[in-house]
């Protein structure tokens, strides 16, 4: 039922649409929920902002990584830098961008018509992903003038549940991308950029329905929060 109406809400806003790469965007994304799950094209995103308010701070960098038939395809991995007003100031020292790098950056206008594309026939996937999408909601709205939704899977909320389910506390920082792939036995990547947490995020969403069901057994709907 929840996928039906998530099918029949993605052709409305297709319908209402004033620009032609939203509306393609939805009716690509309406098609790919109608299967299975091992069949659902999956995208891993990351992206490193000046801060965390959406309503003043900025995106400086995006990462992506497809999952397709339960693979990450590494081959099609991408990433891009955004350009953006003033200085990254003292948010360097998180995410490690300075000032020069950007200097060959695309414009924001750019960057949200290259995510669409990119993404276009994909559920998205991020860790804490309500942060994300705030934030590329925020810049669709400025740039292109539509309200978007998206479909997503938050590795961080699926991770939430499980530890709930097991009635064990969830302590600070418990929650981390990092401390999240350590239950499951993956490694932890030293350097750190929105591409190498997409890949990050991508590889704990394989382990998390490998420990929930597998691939076979779930269900789009079990995995959305």
């Amino acid at each position: 039922m929840k996928c039906f109406y998530l099918k029949s809400q993605l052709r409305l806003k297709a319908f209402r649409a004033a620009d032609e790469l939203v509306a393609n965007y939805y009716r690509a994304l309406s098609r790919a929920i109608s299967k299975p799950l091992v069949d659902i094209p999956l995208m891993a995103i990351d992206l490193e902002m000046t801060g965390l308010n959406a309503q003043f701070d900025q995106i400086l960098s995006i990462g992506m990584v497809p999952i397709h038939n339960g693979m990450l395809q590494l081959k099609d991995a991408d990433y891009r830098l955004v350009s953006i007003e003033g200085s990254v100031g003292d948010s360097a020292a998180i995410h490690g961008i300075v000032d020069d790098q950007l200097k060959a950056a695309i414009s924001a206008k750019e960057a949200m018509h290259w995510f669409l594309e990119k993404t276009k026939g994909h559920v998205l996937v991020a860790h804490h992903a309500p942060l994300d999408l705030c934030f590329l909601k925020a810049e669709i709205l400025r740039c292109l003038g539509e309200k978007m939704n998206f479909v997503s899977i938050d590795t961080m909320s699926i991770e939430r549940s499980r530890i709930l389910r097991q009635h064990e506390v969830i302590k600070e920082g418990s929650l981390r991308l990092d401390a999240c792939r350590r239950r499951y036995g993956l490694p932890i990547y030293a350097a750190h950029n929105a591409a190498v947490d997409a890949l990050s995020c991508g590889e704990l969403l394989l382990a998390q329905m490998a420990s929930i069901a597998g691939a076979e057994e779930l269900t789009l709907v079990d995995l959305l929060r």
